[in-house]
């Protein structure tokens, strides 16, 4: 994710550098100028391995959230504010990250960086989860997904949106993660077969 994100910067000239202990960093940068098996995504999860990767976390991950746990733990204690002009909220929704990106590609401290992705992420979710609330008249946000489980987002997240007047709730019971979701996907079919079984017969 880091070779892509250094591609998309316009920087596919440095991935072989950047990744030398990757038998095919030379020619990934030709794969990706050609497309080639390369589905676009905007998972917020895959920023998170970018961002692990353009800081020297990890290249590779060995399981599924390996490089979101460990700039988690690189954060740690570290102090960042928000970088100014790290994201842009254009006018028809769209979240731009890139801006973060161009900035941790050059970032030498590891600690650092991953404390200032934290802190900017958390800032640009709450600014466009506050534009979407606005735009359909709610004061109320469910958070969830597996980025969730980062304590330092989930907690800066949950403060920053109370600080623009929204509720955030939050999972308490089960995990805000595949789990979880698979569990309210459950629920709502169970309703829908309900829902199915009262219907009156023509």
């Amino acid at each position: 994710m880091a070779a892509a994100a250094l591609h998309r910067l316009g920087r596919g000239g440095d991935i072989a550098g950047r990744f030398p202990g990757q038998p095919a960093a030379g020619r990934l940068g030709q794969v990706l100028d050609l497309g080639l098996n390369c589905p676009p995504t905007t998972s917020l999860g895959r920023w998170f391995d970018a961002a692990a990767g353009l800081l020297g976390a990890r290249e590779v991950m060995a399981y599924e959230g390996q490089a979101a746990m460990l700039l988690e733990g690189l954060a740690g204690d570290a102090q960042a504010a928000p970088m100014a002009g790290g994201w842009v909220l254009h006018p028809d929704g769209r979240l731009d990250l890139w801006p973060l990106l161009a900035r941790l590609a050059d970032e030498p401290d590891a600690a650092l960086g991953a404390a200032l992705f934290h802190a900017t992420l958390a800032e640009a979710l709450a600014a466009w989860v506050a534009w979407a609330a606005r735009r359909e008249g709610l004061s109320r946000v469910v958070l969830g997904g597996g980025c969730l489980l980062n304590q330092i987002l989930s907690r800066d997240l949950t403060r920053r949106l109370g600080a623009l007047g929204l509720t955030a709730l939050t999972a308490r019971q089960v995990p805000p993660n595949d789990g979880g979701l698979s569990l309210g996907q459950a629920w709502v079919a169970m309703q829908q077969i309900r829902h199915e079984e009262l219907k009156p017969c023509a």
